[in-house]
């Protein structure tokens, strides 16, 4: 429940800036994001390490995954999802 509030804490920093905006922050907002980050990062990773999760491994096997159901001829510019995987 912490992650989450940590996580929409950093949300918050974003929620009223254009696209250009959050790629160019000013200096305090920066610190501000910076700090909410840290936050959503310890968070996290103590959550991971509570449940013995390695989280580079978590997140190698997802992007296999993705990269699995997803070709890139017929998904890419597209938001539609692909279907389950099948064994």
């Amino acid at each position: 429940m912490a992650l989450t509030g940590e996580v929409g804490e950093l949300l918050a920093e974003f929620q009223w800036l254009a696209p250009e905006e959050s790629r160019n922050l000013d200096g305090a907002t920066f610190d501000r994001v910076r700090s909410e980050l840290a936050d959503v990062t310890a968070y996290l990773v103590r959550l991971a390490d509570l449940l013995g999760v390695d989280l580079v491994e978590a997140a190698n096997a997802k992007l296999d995954e993705s990269e699995r159901r997803y070709d890139p001829d017929l998904y890419r510019g597209s938001a539609r999802k692909a279907p389950p995987l099948t064994s």
